[in-house]
């Protein structure tokens, strides 16, 4: 902890761990399973396979497992943390706060500020933003801020549901962090917007326009580069160059075919910025002067754009789409696990680097911001051991991910199917589960032991679920 008596600086994030489900299923599997054309979701949407919950994990025994793990392998106490704040869509009570659940791992240390932030996909950034803004005030005791995001992303039947996922990520904020927040020049836009939404008290499932979301998500691009290049060239006093003045981008990942669209956005909105020294004005000329809702439908637009920034979008942005491609969407989660993806894959190389991070909630949201590092990610590489724990997951096949939904499907609409029929042999060591429902709706959880061996389960455990609830 640093001293609460003098001005912190460099405050950011300090560390990072991604938590997920040990389960997934291939993109290939289910594009089979589905009787779709081979390639329509891993080469039309990028995705490669997808990270599901059995019926004793929900978001809140995600977020257990993420915090525990990061007090653990970074060496803290609860009594190090002052702030903890969280994002999640994915709610079980429409009134008690996600954040409450988490206060079991934190004993006597009851002084911690902050609660559920819930806003589409963009919850953990309103999270990560309170707490970097509490961390540099004169509010600000001491002691650590803690942000945790993430969601079970599950869609009903249909061309949405490969685009479904389930992942938590947990970030220390403190001074003198490895990543720094640029905090003056974030900028934000918000509209009222029904792209994406979740009406029924029912049922989990969202309401999803994905053509409207697609061209939200581009129109909120647009508005942020904007703001953000002139707050840097405020801060800088020189013209802002998305060649020249950032090194890594990520985003918020549904999917990752519209990240690679949305990076060939900021492309072509570079170059009508600057038309005489942007390295994509040339290729992209004949666009430049096209109707701003033209050129969102405009697919020989897109198709430039895609071929000028392509070389480009393989080094700054394809490294972080990994846990994207291979967990799937984790709505508030998702921009932060492309961070640790980042930092999975880099060294040392790239302190002085700057990311752009965009974030995106439907509804809408968005904030274009930067961090810049400053520091050695080795720590937060091991923490995490990424790829190492995504090549050792279990996985099950179509049948048995759309048995695991329909499970879902039964429980959230019958209490009385009680999740302490079910079996944990998938669960791993030390992972948080949901151990029983109540008569009252409430949710108790419970741990599996740390020194228990590490089990994996066949797909023949979905299946026998089925015909137990079905």
């Amino acid at each position: 902890m640093a001293s609460s008596s003098s001005r912190p600086g460099n405050v950011g994030i300090l560390a990072t761990y991604l938590h997920f489900p040990s389960t997934y299923v291939k993109q290939s599997s289910l594009e089979e399973f589905d009787g779709v054309a081979a390639g329509k979701y891993t080469l039309g949407l990028g995705q490669e396979q997808m990270a599901f919950c059995g019926p004793r994990e929900d978001t809140t025994s995600l977020m257990m497992t993420a915090v525990s793990e990061l007090l653990t392998r970074y060496n803290l106490t609860p009594n190090d943390i002052g702030r903890l704040e969280v994002g999640t869509e994915s709610l079980v009570d429409k009134s008690k706060s996600a954040k409450t659940s988490l206060m079991n791992l934190f004993r006597d240390n009851t002084a911690l500020e902050g609660v559920t932030s819930m806003n589409a996909c963009y919850g953990g950034t309103a999270a990560l933003l309170h707490t970097v803004d509490w961390v540099e005030s004169s509010a600000w005791d001491g002691r650590y801020g803690l942000v945790v995001c993430g969601d079970v992303a599950v869609y009903e039947k249909g061309p949405a549901r490969p685009t479904g996922g389930a992942g938590v990520v947990a970030m220390l904020v403190g001074p003198n962090a490895p990543l720094v927040m640029e905090s003056s020049m974030r900028s934000s836009h918000m509209e009222d917007v029904y792209d994406f939404y979740k009406p029924k008290m029912d049922s989990e499932y969202p309401i999803v326009d994905g053509k409207l979301s697609n061209s939200c998500y581009l129109r909120s691009i647009d508005i942020c580069f904007n703001r953000y290049a002139d707050k840097f060239e405020k801060t800088f006093k020189k013209p802002f160059s998305l060649e020249k003045d950032v090194q890594h981008a990520i985003f918020h990942l549904p999917y990752t075919k519209l990240v690679q669209k949305s990076f060939a956005r900021m492309a072509y909105d570079d170059a009508k910025r600057s038309p005489q020294s942007s390295k994509y004005a040339a290729k992209l000329s004949p666009f430049l002067n096209m109707n701003i809702e033209e050129s969102y439908t405009s697919r020989d637009m897109e198709k430039a754009s895609l071929e000028v920034a392509a070389q480009d979008y393989k080094e700054k942005v394809f490294p972080s789409t990994l846990a994207g491609r291979r967990i799937g969407n984790m709505y508030t989660g998702s921009l932060y696990a492309g961070l640790v993806a980042l930092i999975a894959q880099s060294n040392d190389s790239i302190i002085g680097n700057r990311a752009l991070m965009f974030s995106y909630g439907s509804g809408l949201a968005a904030t274009l911001f930067s961090l810049k590092v400053q520091g050695s990610l080795e720590e937060q590489r091991k923490a995490n051991d990424l790829i190492n724990r995504l090549d050792n997951r279990v996985e099950a096949s179509a049948k048995d991910y759309t048995t695991a939904m329909e499970l879902r499907e039964l429980e959230w609409s019958r209490p009385d199917a009680a999740p302490s029929t079910h079996p944990t042999e998938r669960l791993q060591a030390g992972e948080y589960y949901l151990s029983r429902v109540d008569a009252l709706h409430r949710r108790y959880y419970e741990r599996m032991p740390l020194a228990a061996s590490t089990m994996r389960t066949s797909a023949r455990a979905f299946s026998t679920l089925a015909r137990r609830l079905l």
